[in-house]
């Protein structure tokens, strides 16, 4: 804890250091408290800043201009020396979270939450602007994320560090830039801004300075839009339990006068990069083609004969021969030699069988052929799935943030509901509902801490559920709060087993090598995915569940890092086969479930020379087909030997304007494509829910509701129809649409 300029007592100025709290922009960060006892923020000045004359002097003007400012959303400025031999700034201490960390930790902001975020950032940028103050270094690493709403910490250091000053245009930009990392994280791309906010942070992003708008119209324009209000936390549950994990840490070392042996708790202040101004111009100019080969014309070539011995990724593997090709939608249609033709996907408009509205909005479904279940944030009710009509008694169970990108809190297996839940009473909980009548089966807690020696707590995320034979599994990530949080470390993910006839707990286990898990409906070999950051290689590995989560054999993953973004897994079970993304990412290789031995691998190649990048792989319901989507191309391939049997090819633009696109191809998981025995169905980048005949590849109907909220539908397939929620409607379609 020794710091140039601090005493023996870790002292700097009047305060006692507590703890490193990172760094922003080149300055160490600290949690510290005064004699009496008061929590503060210390950022201290780095030694070659602290050299330089002249930033002495901008810093004492920016503290100066610092003082005199108050508003909701900023952190102020409490004390400063700029003219100490190091110098330093004290803010006032704010338990809250960056946003860098919550979101490398548990995935982009909601549409509600970004609304907020853009909303709480301008007006501060607003008063900071009327006052004739630049704040220079609005990045997710200055921006804490607090239980009120954001708040942009740095106030006097952020400006005074940049030579020439910034201007007030500068500031808007890197407010759009921080929303847009908030909506999609490192890799900038506009088209995961919601539609309420797109026009207006990609204004904030224009290359000439004078196009941007002001913080003032920024704030004008978020309050007419007459949006619905938030209602409840504008956070989700995890994110708030780190802040809590936090701020409780801080509060121990000072508690503990601690300075002399302090309890490094996770960071309130992170340390990180922001996306370059380039990086963001270039990812909104590029549409879907930032994900990888969006419009690329595709060709596909792999070994349909049995692979050689060996475990997939084998060094000693040979290389695959040249074979089928197939285009895309921007290439000319083959000869038969090439293999199956394209099929531009074409058909009407679907045919309702039912449509329904409800008072709350769902925030996910399950469906059987029979029911369907539909939560909400306010209830849990049942649907007769031939006529929409509610069945059984309504229950108290809501699930408030639902589905998304990263989670999946409902199953389906073997005439049981399974759901991640809250009560009035009880939060946390995994229940199982009985499909033929909606009674409770059983709800066990899911404790999302556990006590850990103490003072400290391992805090559980759940991210979604999945049932197999008499088994259900509870998948997420876990933090042990007694450890420093970094954003280098790869994150630790868990495996929860229970009894699906009781709820009772069975095995768990949990590791950096548990991360994407994948459980399949039937066998008790599971897929997990390691979560290694960065370009290092990974590993795709099996878990036996027959063993308690003991771990089997393992295959390397080179530089797919998609796999290594705790969530939905992004891998695929068909007929006794895992199917997983390898190579560059634009490999799918099939090897057997028990032993890990490579039956086939199928090449996806940009005639282009574009990147290609797998999205994540599903299957059909009897196993016999497997289905790749990789932009705008979704290929059906036979398990048996990876034989491509057709390839179905969007036209036209997303809502972004950009080439259109499968969602299932981002690889950013959730389930944007489903089958039922004869049908597949999947979202596109245009809002657009496609029935696709599983054995053709020729459209039977389309679906767009133009009254959709910003983020999509919601939906799920149960028999022969698929449900989809829009607001507050709900609607069922007939795979036939007969």
């Amino acid at each position: 804890m020794n710091h140039p300029g601090a005493d023996g007592a870790h002292r700097i100025g009047p305060y006692t250091l507590l703890a490193p709290q990172g760094a922003v922009g080149g300055n160490e960060v600290f949690s510290a408290r005064t004699d009496e006892g008061l929590l503060v923020t210390v950022t201290v000045v780095g030694p070659a800043l602290a050299a330089d004359p002249e930033f002495r002097d901008r810093f004492r003007a920016a503290v100066e201009a610092a003082r005199a400012l108050s508003g909701a959303f900023l952190v102020p400025v409490v004390d400063a020396d700029a003219d100490a031999s190091v110098p330093w700034l004290a803010t006032r201490f704010t338990a809250g979270l960056p946003l860098r960390q919550a979101v490398d930790r548990h995935g982009p902001l909601s549409e509600p939450a970004l609304r907020m975020l853009a909303d709480g950032l301008a007006q501060a940028l607003a008063v900071l602007h009327a006052a004739g103050t630049v704040h220079g270094g609005v990045t997710p690493d200055s921006v804490l994320l607090t239980m009120d709403g954001p708040r942009i910490t740095a106030l006097g250091m952020a400006g005074a560090t940049a030579s020439p000053a910034p201007a007030p245009t500068d500031d808007v930009f890197d407010l759009g830039s921080t929303v847009l990392f908030a909506a999609c994280g490192d890799k900038p791309d506009a088209g995961a801004l919601p539609v309420s906010l797109r026009d207006v942070i990609s204004g904030c992003l224009y290359p000439d300075p004078p196009d941007r708008p002001t913080a003032e119209q920024l704030v004008d324009y978020l309050r007419h839009q007459n949006l619905p209000a938030l209602r409840g936390s504008w956070l989700p549950p995890a994110v708030t339990a780190d802040m809590a994990a936090a701020a409780a840490a801080v509060g121990s070392a000072s508690a503990g006068g601690g300075a002399r042996d302090p309890v490094p708790p996770p960071p309130v202040i992170a340390a990180g990069t922001g996306v370059s101004r380039r990086q963001l111009i270039i990812g909104l100019a590029g549409g879907v083609a930032v994900l990888g080969g969006g419009a690329a014309a595709l060709a596909f070539s792999g070994d349909s004969s049995p692979a050689p011995d060996g475990r997939a990724g084998s060094p000693s593997r040979p290389a695959s021969p040249s074979g089928v090709r197939s285009p895309s939608a921007s290439s000319a249609s083959p000869s038969s030699t090439d293999g199956p033709a394209q099929i531009v996907l074409d058909g009407p408009d679907a045919t309702k069988a039912w449509s329904g509205a409800g008072k709350n909005a769902p925030t996910c479904l399950e469906a059987s052929d029979k029911v369907v279940m539909v939560v909400t944030d306010a209830a849990t009710s049942f649907l007769d799935a031939e006529t929409g009509d509610s069945v059984f008694q309504k229950l108290t169970t809501t699930n408030q943030f639902g589905t998304s990108m990263s989670t999946y809190p409902t199953a389906y297996a073997d005439g049981v509901f399974y759901l991640l839940c809250d009560t009035p009473s009880k939060s946390g909980l995994l229940a199982a509902f009985d499909a033929s009548s909606g009674k409770v089966k059983w709800a066990t807690k899911m404790a999302d801490a556990e006590p850990g020696g103490g003072k400290h707590l391992t805090m559980y995320s759940s991210h979604y559920v999945a049932a197999a034979g008499n088994t259900v599994y509870v998948c997420g990530n876990v933090r042990d709060t007694s450890k420093p949080y970094s954003d280098k470390a790869p994150s630790t993910g868990y495996i929860r087993a229970f009894d699906a006839a009781t709820g009772k707990g069975v095995w768990r286990v949990k590791g950096t090598d548990i991360n994407n898990v994948l459980v399949p409906p039937t066998g008790s070999h599971l897929l997990a995915t390691s979560a290694v950051p960065g370009e290092k290689p990974g590993r795709v590995q099996m878990v036996d569940a027959g063993r308690k989560g003991a771990r089997g054999w393992n295959v390397s993953v080179q530089r797919d890092a998609f796999y290594f973004s705790t969530g939905w897994p992004l891998t695929c079970y068909a007929d006794g086969l895992f199917l997983f993304a390898g190579g560059n990412g634009n490999k799918l290789f099939a090897v057997d479930a028990a032993t890990g031995s490579e039956k086939w691998h199928q090449r996806f190649d940009a005639k282009s020379g574009d990147e290609v990048h797998i999205g994540t792989p599903f299957s059909s319901p009897d196993g016999a087909t497997v289905f790749v989507p990789v932009g705008s191309d979704l290929a059906a391939l036979a398990t048996a030997d990876g034989t491509i049997q057709w390839v179905a090819t969007l036209e036209g633009t997303n809502d972004m304007g950009g080439a259109n696109a499968f969602n299932a191809s981002t690889g950013l998981g959730g389930k944007d494509a489903q089958c039922s025995a004869d049908t597949v169905f999947a979202t596109d980048g245009a809002k657009t829910l496609w029935a696709i005949d599983a054995a053709t590849g020729r459209a039977r109907w389309k679906y767009n509701d133009p009254g959709q909220p910003d983020v999509g539908f919601k939906w799920a397939v149960g028999g022969d129809h698929v449900f989809i929620a829009s607001h507050l409607t709900m609607t069922a379609i007939a795979a036939h649409g007969r």
